[in-house]
């Protein structure tokens, strides 16, 4: 019964969670859409994200889009995060801790019962998944600034970017059909340890929660990228990109997905690059 209650109370926490950031998501990407959104030469627009606003620093809007940036990641990854979070507690389950003493007595720390214990060490895991993601969004957004501020002032550069969003979209989807990206997913999609005895400490739930969060950005780079260049507040694209990196985590067959979603995504660069020519 208590394994039973503990995994209800873990769904329960996840659903929670993601309904909030999900929200919270919504909410911030309707306010960024009310702002508008600069025209720029070539028939396109820019996201007001890669800009600060009146009276702003830019310590300010870095911190405004970190915050942004990390409720977004959470509720775009938590759908596939969650699978390999119920895959750790299973592995904890059954390495021995629990015959040991270490899960089922009260911990040394506080007064923690196994529940409760796990239910830290899980915490601690997605901290560490969800750390790297941040980082991740720390090197976007100085990218994505310099980018913006060479854009608005080259003009024939800003001309070209349509055609340059589809390329970049192109050489994304490319990455979905490699072998590097069959291995990034692979170790995603395997159980923790790989089979090994997994100790059920705080620092050892840190590195697993660091671990998947670096095979995770890297496996879902290109599609990260797709994001960043097409709109990083639309939430259409989100939406789509989330979608793909649920199906291929969760689905059985997870490299043949990964591989098609690369082909759906090279052919839409190949439509965006035709678009921006002027030949469809």
């Amino acid at each position: 019964m208590a394994t039973i209650g503990s995994e209800r109370l873990f769904f329960g926490a996840s659903a929670l969670l993601f309904a909030a950031s999900t929200a919270v998501t919504i909410a911030w990407c309707g306010s960024m859409s009310a702002m508008g959104e600069m025209p720029m030469p070539g028939g396109w627009t820019m996201s007001m994200a890669w800009m600060r606003m009146p009276e702003q620093t830019w310590p300010s809007a870095a911190a405004s889009f970190l915050g942004m940036w990390t409720v977004m990641m959470v509720a775009m990854m938590l759908p596939s995060l969650v699978p390999m979070l119920r895959r750790y507690r299973q592995a904890l389950a059954t390495t021995g801790e629990t015959r040991t003493g270490r899960l089922t007595a009260p911990a040394r720390l506080g007064r923690l019962t196994a529940p409760a214990r796990l239910g830290r060490l899980t915490a601690l895991v997605g901290a560490g998944y969800f750390f790297v993601w941040t980082a991740f969004g720390m090197a976007a957004f100085p990218l994505g600034v310099a980018l913006a501020a060479i854009e608005m002032e080259q003009r024939a550069l800003a001309r070209a970017v349509p055609i340059a969003v589809g390329g970049v979209v192109v050489l994304a989807g490319a990455l979905q059909l490699t072998a590097w990206k069959a291995r990034h997913l692979s170790c995603c999609r395997e159980s923790p340890g790989g089979g090994r005895r997994l100790p059920a400490d705080a620092g050892t739930a840190w590195r697993h929660g660091l671990r998947l969060g670096l095979h995770c950005t890297r496996c879902c780079a290109g599609l990260m990228v797709i994001l960043l260049v097409v709109g990083v507040m639309d939430l259409r694209a989100m939406a789509v990109v989330m979608a793909a990196i649920t199906a291929e985590r969760l689905a059985p067959a997870g490299a043949r997905v990964a591989r098609a979603i690369g082909v759906v995504a090279v052919g839409a660069g190949l439509a965006l690059i035709a678009r921006a020519l002027g030949l469809g």
